[in-house]
């Protein structure tokens, strides 16, 4: 079996697929074939493979093609040494990780001058391996031999102890040995937090940690995030460490043989090998994987709920009129036509006593003059001041909606230079008014122009790995654009930038393309692009939509390669593509084995038919209008046991947050989130989604609101005081959370 193929066979092991698949999707991936490309249209080569699967397989072959390439530097290192033997070679082959690895490469690894290394220097490592053997020696008669004045060896101590340091570096070094005391950290280890001495007024945010003490395999990856946080900000110093004699024990019963003066020896040196070597680079490694670890799920919960967002029901095309509202400096008010264009804007000011009619007549003037549909409101400052002022307009028709719009990093995208480059005559305001109209008519088609990190769904984004929550963060956004799929005539560049195979240069060219020669008329047309290529085409082709083009399928899903199928189908029942799209009596006729062929089979005819039935459908949910309790505007307003419809804006591992429309959103924590045991929030909400919570603590002074889900919440008839559970603990870094909610981006 060749290199690549036991990689294949653990890979298909490890995802309970087959080997066959695995091999397709690397080869796939390695030509350069994206993610949603295979995953939609290559269904015959991997076997249906969805794009969670496909991601996870590169995922991993990435990994462990890494893991490989240090497998063989290490045993160049060994060979160049004259030290490689076929056991070693065994052992490196069979390792399974980069640990097992460096713990097998760690005595043969070059190092600095040690103690260990000074008492080989002095010839003591004779005498360790006699001591090693743990028999019944005289030791000061041994010790004696190596008196050396040269070596400042004048006593039994000098030479036992250089002898010791000699064993603890073997111990230190021993593969086994690291493993299981990596193994006890991993299962028994306790992470303690305490509060840096002076620090306690500065850190007042992690104050639930200064003397905090829980089970490392038991704490959650928001709580080890924020202690880290803490940490990193010279607030906490953080130890994690399992029992000492547990430790000590298990080294003991690997290395100490007997009971005499030797062995008594060398438990000496088990002792000082934990001590002074191998629990500081055990507790090193534990803290990385466990970091790595925290960050997985908290990328995880970013990627869901940045899903969610971008996913969002879109109003679709209507002329809005979109408030980016404000008390003192008066609401943005922006005329947008169907396509998003900006045609008008000005500033009202409904909250100036003498000035609210003049307000008034200016929004009837806009809605008249520009035929608006749909009425936005940014959720931010004076919100739902502005949205009591629309709704009292009774002139303002009773079917045009008035929507509150999330306006998360809306002035992130303001003062961007996508937004100066489309209105570089306009304010940060009006820029910021367009996004927030743009955004009730197509959330992912506006939101893709900010960056993810920017859109305010994350739990500690700023603590991850960056690199490894771009790549994420950008490959949800690409998800998302190719399942909607892209209007290639209208659609931005920032939003063709994510569509499978371009890029942003391509993104670029096409729209310079169709500003020089006008709309595409056929989908073939993008090969007249500079640089589109033949891959680049085969894997973009499919996600790019031309509604009004010339070929009846080039609004569709269906691949261009896959147009001759469908052409077949309709001469096979003498009819037109077109009749084929437009009447579910032929397509019913027609019978899919007829079609298949060894590169073609049912999993994509079977979506050529889907897709037939309803060419370029959305696949995102409907749009409803929602509505906030009337009768609550403030945080003054809220009352313990009141009901109130309201939507959630972020979820986490500890909770979700939900918008009640007072500018402030409350935390439904994970144990009030159902009736039923919840051990994932995401089981349970979702971001965006429309749920009713009952208001179970308000906190005015430092802003604090806790909700519950469930429908007979246990409401507390007093605060708890400080008093807390190490089961059940109340975030120490709430009230900055909220605040940074409250104040998102602002």
């Amino acid at each position: 079996m060749n290199e690549e193929s036991r990689l294949f066979r653990k890979i298909a092991t490890q995802l309970s697929i087959a080997e066959s698949q695995v091999k397709a999707t690397v080869k796939l991936l390695d030509e350069g074939a994206t993610i949603p490309f295979i995953s939609r249209y290559r269904k015959e080569m991997t076997g249906s493979l969805d794009e969670v699967q496909v991601a996870a397989i590169r995922n991993e072959i990435e990994r462990l093609r890494l893991l490989d390439k240090r497998r063989e530097s290490i045993m160049e290192s060994i060979e160049n040494q004259g030290k490689l033997t076929p056991e070693l070679i065994a052992q490196i082959i069979a390792a399974e990780t980069l640990s097992q690895l460096e713990d097998i490469y760690l005595p043969y690894k070059p190092k600095r001058r040690t103690r260990a290394t000074i008492a080989r220097e002095k010839g003591l490592e004779p005498l360790a391996e006699l001591i090693f053997k743990q028999e019944k020696i005289d030791l000061e008669t041994e010790a004696e031999k190596y008196f050396s004045d040269e070596h400042e060896i004048k006593t039994v101590e000098d030479a036992l102890s250089g002898a010791r340091d000699i064993i603890a570096e073997w111990v230190n070094e021993n593969a086994d040995a690291r493993e299981k005391i990596r193994q006890l950290f991993k299962e028994q280890a306790f992470i303690k937090s305490k509060v840096v001495k002076g620090k306690e007024a500065e850190g007042e945010k992690f104050k639930d940690y200064f003397d905090w003490e829980e089970k490392l395999s038991q704490c959650p990856s928001h709580r080890y995030l924020a202690m880290r946080r803490g940490e990193n900000e010279g607030v906490l110093s953080l130890t994690i460490e399992p029992d000492e004699d547990a430790a000590i024990e298990i080294l003991n019963r690997i290395f100490v043989n007997g009971n005499n003066s030797a062995s008594n020896q060398v438990k000496e040196a088990v002792e000082d090998a934990y001590h002074r070597l191998m629990k500081s680079s055990i507790e090193s490694e534990i803290r990385i994987d466990t970091k790595k670890s925290a960050d997985e799920k908290a990328i995880q919960v970013f990627a869901e709920n940045l899903r969610e967002l971008l996913l969002a029901p879109p109003l679709g095309q209507k002329a809005i009129l979109a408030i980016d509202p404000a008390y003192r400096t008066g609401c943005k008010i922006v005329a947008l036509d169907k396509q998003g264009k900006l045609l008008e804007d000005t500033v009202i000011f409904p909250f100036e006593k003498n000035r609210v009619e003049e307000a008034k007549m200016i929004v009837l003037a806009y809605c008249a003059k520009h035929n608006l549909e749909a009425i936005a409101i940014g959720n931010g400052t004076a919100s739902r001041e502005t949205e009591e002022f629309i709704r009292k307009i009774e002139e303002i028709p009773s079917d045009i909606p008035v929507v509150m719009v999330n306006e998360s990093g809306a002035s992130i995208y303001s003062a961007s230079e996508v937004a100066r480059e489309e209105f570089p005559d306009k304010d940060v305001t009006v820029r910021g008014a367009v996004s927030i109209g743009r955004r009730l008519a197509d959330p992912l088609a506006e939101l893709v122009k900010i960056d993810p990190k920017s859109i305010g769904v994350g739990q500690y984004q700023h603590d991850v790995d960056q690199y490894a929550l771009k790549r994420k963060l950008d490959e949800v956004v690409e998800s998302c654009v190719n399942m909607v799929g892209v209007e290639v005539n209208t659609s931005s560049k920032q939003l063709l930038t994510y569509v499978s195979g371009l890029g942003p240069q391509l993104a670029e060219n096409i729209v310079k393309y169709r500003n020089e020669n006008g709309p595409f008329k056929t989908r073939k047309d993008l090969l007249k692009v500079p640089r589109m290529g033949d891959k680049a085409f085969e894997q973009a082709a499919g996600f790019l939509r031309i509604n009004n083009g010339k070929h009846p399928l080039d609004k569709s899903a269906v691949h261009p390669e896959s147009y001759t199928i469908v052409e077949k189908m309709a001469s096979d029942l003498k009819c037109s593509i077109d009749d084929l799209m437009n009447n579910k009596e032929l397509r019913s006729k027609i019978v899919l084995s007829k079609y298949i062929t060894d590169k073609v089979g049912l999993p994509t005819l079977t979506d050529i038919l889907n897709e037939l039935d309803k060419p370029g459908r959305d696949p995102r949910k409907s749009f409803e209008t929602f509505e906030f309790d009337k009768s609550v505007h403030d945080i003054t307003d809220l009352r313990v046991g009141m009901k109130l419809p309201g939507i959630v804006t972020n979820v986490t591992n500890f909770g979700a947050f939900v918008d009640i429309g007072v500018h402030q959103d409350g935390l439904v924590h994970i144990s009030q989130l159902s009736d039923t045991f919840v051990d994932d929030p995401n089981e349970v909400v979702k971001v965006h989604q429309k749920v009713t919570v009952t208001v179970t603590e308000v906190d005015i002074a430092r802003k604090r609101i806790a909700l519950s889900m469930k429908k007979d919440p246990n409401i507390p008839t007093q605060r708890q005081g400080n008093k807390k559970s190490k089961t059940q603990v109340f975030e120490s870094d709430f009230a900055a959370k909220l605040a940074a909610l409250k104040n998102k981006f602002k």
